[in-house]
């Protein structure tokens, strides 16, 4: 078979997959693999468009089968906003990994599905490296710095690096952080925790008020932004995980049918697009990818 034509033959049967989904989260069905980068936001806005103006399906929903290593706060705020203004209800669906920013964008979704072998990530802003060579993680800065300035006494070392630091740049970073858990926090309480009216565990049964959900926010924000806990910008943060910190997860790894859509729907792109190179995947059945 050609090129062209695998080619041909992996659109056609991810087409067919991405439909099943459709019918199975009765929602309209996007994949999103590659970082969360400003140079993708008006390529999102058009392609968004372009899936709402040919939805087929009646409820007024969209379902995100994300892979990402993470990216930009602010940028991330901007999708959400995109998202939010076609539709009602968002879900996320993680088969593999949402890092960083991708674990934000996945707290401003009504629902997140993953099974056992997902993972998100702590939620650390990605900024601009000093030399322009690419992003980098700010809350590793920041760690840098607060662990040298609690020293009793400072190396030579530790003088050279403090001096080379950029005060602007450095607050540049403290700012990120704070968005960053901002914005988890409004997104937790405004669309994941909507419907949530009624304790289950503690006091059950009895009504949940604003202040609960905001503090329960506070302490999953907290938590997913502490690298003094997780030790790695890269520390998976798997369903158990995450039902520990006490945030609701859509489990699929027992509900065969979903989970074999959701994995051939993901694994054919994800393949398509590490086999081509690409930085970044958008896929909807009415425009095949981009």
């Amino acid at each position: 078979m050609s090129s062209l034509g695998l080619d041909n033959a992996i659109e056609a049967l991810v087409n067919q997959k991405a439909q099943e989904l459709e019918t199975l989260l009765s929602s309209d069905v996007i994949c999103y693999f590659g970082a969360i980068s400003p140079s993708y936001v008006r390529l999102f806005r058009n392609f968004i468009e372009h899936v709402k103006a040919n939805s087929s399906v009646k409820a007024d929903r969209i379902s995100i089968v994300l892979r990402t290593p993470g990216g930009v706060a602010e940028t991330t705020e901007r999708f959400v906003d995109i998202l939010r203004h076609h539709y009602n209800e968002v879900y996320f669906v993680v088969p593999d990994m949402a890092m960083s920013a991708g674990t934000i964008w996945c707290m401003s979704g009504d629902k997140i599905y993953m099974d056992y072998a997902s993972s998100l990530g702590p939620i650390d802003p990605q900024v601009m490296a000093s030399d322009g060579s690419g992003f980098v993680p700010a809350l590793g800065y920041l760690d840098k710095v607060e662990e040298i300035t609690n020293k009793p006494s400072l190396t030579d070392a530790d003088i050279v690096f403090l001096k080379s630091i950029d005060l602007a740049k450095l607050g540049w970073f403290e700012q990120a952080r704070e968005l960053s858990i901002d914005l988890l926090k409004t997104w937790l309480v405004t669309y994941k925790f909507k419907n949530w009216d009624r304790h289950r565990t503690n006091n059950p049964d009895t009504p949940v008020t604003e202040v609960e959900k905001q503090q329960r926010a506070q302490e999953i924000a907290s938590m997913l932004s502490d690298n003094t806990h997780w030790h790695s910008h890269g520390r998976n943060i798997d369903i158990k995980r995450l039902k520990a910190l006490r945030l609701e997860i859509e489990d699929y790894s027992k509900e065969d049918k979903l989970r074999m859509a959701i994995r051939e729907y993901n694994d054919s792109l994800t393949a398509y697009a590490d086999r081509m190179g690409m930085p970044l995947l958008l896929h909807h059945h009415s425009n095949g990818f981009i």
